[in-house]
């Protein structure tokens, strides 16, 4: 038998008791409920205060590794994204910036989900984020999700209430794990 697909939901935030923390633990179990799939939440309130350490991009902080891990062993990252000021929260960078160069994104399948309270959903920290990720070669799904109005946006699932956010929100998990294993031999050392 082959070992399930894992996925990643990054919750691309730090901030407690966020939005995206709930959106992201609803899509871990949107994948966790695919055949052959595993999935987990990597969230970024785990983050280790020695991260901000001038010092943690020569010395890794070792607090940083189980999160540095569930990226690196991870077939897709699903990343879903706030809009903090016109942007990517500042915690998700860092941890980005802190991840190993090439390993953690080369050829590794991405894709997005954005929340604002604002009515582009999170459109521009997306752009941003797809800037980041392509300059790191990672293979970008291009089917991505944005949840706007947030203040109002999800039930009581952590799903967006607005039907065609909700319907775009519930295939993206099928069409991502699907486009994972068609692109797993691209992948340095899956082929």
């Amino acid at each position: 038998m082959t070992r399930p697909l894992q996925i990643t939901v990054l919750s691309g935030t730090n901030r407690a008791g966020s939005r995206t923390l709930r959106v992201a633990t609803a899509l871990q179990a949107l994948y966790a409920a695919l055949p052959g799939v595993s999935a987990q939440v990597l969230d970024l309130q785990r983050l280790p205060p020695e991260a901000l350490s001038p010092d943690a991009y020569a010395q890794k902080p070792v607090a940083l590794e189980p999160l540095t891990r569930a990226v690196l062993e991870a077939d897709g990252l699903v990343v879903v994204s706030p809009e903090y000021n016109g942007g990517a929260p500042g915690a998700l960078k860092l941890f980005i910036d802190l991840l190993p160069f090439p390993a953690a994104f080369e050829r590794r399948p991405v894709c997005f989900v954005g929340i604002a309270a604002g009515r582009f959903g999170a459109l521009r920290p997306v752009e941003q984020l797809q800037g980041v990720f392509g300059y790191r070669n990672a293979l970008q799904y291009p089917d991505r999700v944005f949840i706007s109005g947030a203040a109002d946006a999800l039930g009581d699932d952590g799903l967006p209430v607005d039907a065609l956010s909700r319907k775009l929100l519930l295939a993206q998990p099928a069409g991502f794990a699907a486009f994972c294993r068609a692109v797993a031999p691209l992948r340095p050392g899956q082929g």
